[in-house]
């Protein structure tokens, strides 16, 4: 079974490569000297250092087959592929509504981070807005009932 593409910016993808680099050569290494460390203390079955070790190792690999995933899957978000002046995944969007104005930035599902402005074209905010242009009004469903914004501007 194929997985489905992962939608990155130049920014997410290094990001994404620079994270996995530092987990295979510095955090894996940092994390085998300490199973090593705590093997040192004798019985392994009642030794928490040694337990805490092999869990934060399960950990970093598990993230290390995410990260190798997700680039294998990559597609790169070009800006040149985008309507200009239209919503869609790599576009800065700054909407109104009662609440005042806001600037999103809509990216692939990898990269959001809504505190920071980045929500992923998946949620039902940023599939609402895909599409649209300034001047439209779009309305979505949130948890807390049905919203609407005003699209002040797509860039």
């Amino acid at each position: 079974m194929e997985d489905k593409p992962v939608l990155l910016t130049k920014d997410g993808l290094k990001h994404l490569e620079e994270e996995l680099k530092e987990l295979v050569s510095v955090r894996r290494t940092e994390v085998a000297e300490r199973i090593r460390h705590a093997r040192d203390f004798g019985d392994i079955s009642e030794n928490a250092e040694y337990t805490e070790a092999k869990n934060e190792q399960s950990l970093v690999e598990g993230r290390i087959m995410t990260l190798e995933a997700m680039l294998r899957n990559a597609a790169l978000i070009e800006d040149e592929e985008r309507q200009k002046g239209v919503a869609s995944v790599g576009a800065r969007v700054k909407v109104r509504s009662t609440d005042g104005d806001e600037s999103y930035e809509i990216v692939g599902a990898a990269e959001a981070d809504p505190v920071h402005g980045r929500i992923s074209n998946e949620s039902p905010l940023g599939r609402a807005l895909l599409g649209h242009r300034a001047g439209e009004e779009v309305e979505w469903s949130s948890p807390m009932g049905t919203s609407r914004v005003k699209i002040v501007s797509v860039n």
